[in-house]
C-alpha cells in the first residue's frame, strides 16, 4: 500500500468519534506501531485534527472533512495538465467547472504543495473550437447524464444532410474533434457523429431507458471486436 493511501485509510478509521489505538491501526494496515505513530504525527502536522497520544489511542474531532492533502508532485502535474486541457478543449460549462475544481484543489493543499500547482510547466493552447461546438459538448454531456433523446441536423463527410434522433451514450475526443457516440433511431444501430458537423442540436423531451443491447459498453465491445482493444 502506498503511504498516501495508508494516511487516507488512517483518517477513515478515525472517523465517527471512535477512539482507535495504534495497535488496532497497525494490525489493520499491516505495518508496525512505530509507522503508525509517525503517520499520525505527519497528519497532525498538516492540520488534520487528531487528538490522543501513544498508549491511549487517537480520535478525529467531529466535523472534519478530509481534503485531498496527499498529492505527489507527479499527481499534481497530471491534475493540472488535465484541467488545463479541459479548459482549452472542453465545453463551456466543462471549462468553467474545471477552473473551479483547480481553485478548490489549491485551497485544500498545504502551502508547500500548493506552490507546485502554479509551477506546473504543462500547458494546453486553445484549439479551434467554436463557441457553438463547445456549447454542444455541454448539451450532449447533460443529455447523456439524464438519458435524454437528442435531435439534430447532421452533414456527413460527403455533404449528405440528414436529421437524426439519437440516444447519446458518450463523448470521444480525438485530439482535434469531438464525436458523439450514440444509438441512432433512424439507423437502428450505433453511430458516431462529429459535433462540428451537427447543427440545431436540441433535447427532445423524450427519454430512453438504458438497456444492454444499446449501451456504451456494447458499442465498445463491437468496436473492439472489429478494430481490436483500445488503450
Amino acid at each position: 500500500m502506498r503511504r498516501a493511501d495508508r494516511l487516507f485509510q488512517i483518517v477513515q478509521y478515525l472517523r465517527g468519534g471512535r477512539l482507535v489505538t495504534a495497535t488496532m491501526l497497525a494490525e489493520r494496515l499491516e505495518v508496525s506501531e512505530r509507522t503508525i505513530y509517525r503517520d499520525i504525527a505527519d497528519l497532525q502536522s498538516t492540520g488534520v485534527p487528531i487528538d490522543g497520544a501513544a498508549g491511549i489511542g487517537y480520535i478525529l474531532r467531529s466535523g472534519y472533512d478530509l481534503p485531498p492533502l496527499m498529492f505527489t508532485r507527479g499527481e499534481i502535474a497530471a491534475l493540472v495538465a488535465g484541467i488545463r486541457m479541459v479548459k482549452s478543449w472542453g465545453g463551456v460549462g466543462m471549462a468553467r467547472d474545471a477552473a473551479e475544481a483547480l481553485v478548490k484543489i489549491e485551497l485544500v493543499l498545504p502551502p508547500a504543495v500548493r506552490k507546485g500547482v502554479s509551477e506546473t510547466a504543462i500547458f494546453a493552447p486553445p484549439m479551434e473550437l467554436t463557441d457553438a461546438v463547445r456549447e454542444r459538448i455541454d448539451l450532449m454531456q447533460r443529455a447523456i447524464a439524464a438519458c435524454d433523446i437528442v435531435r439534430f441536423d447532421y452533414e456527413d463527410q460527403d455533404g449528405i444532410a440528414t436529421v437524426r434522433s439519437v440516444y447519446p451514450l458518450g463523448l470521444w475526443f480525438w485530439g482535434k474533434v469531438w464525436t458523439l457516440v450514440a444509438w441512432c433511431e433512424i439507423r437502428e444501430d450505433f453511430r458516431m457523429f462529429r459535433l462540428d458537423r451537427t447543427t440545431g442540436a436540441a433535447i427532445t423531451g423524450r427519454q430512453f431507458s438504458p438497456v444492454k443491447e444499446r449501451s456504451l459498453a456494447e458499442c465498445l465491445r463491437r468496436y473492439e471486436s472489429q478494430f481490436g482493444p483500445q488503450s
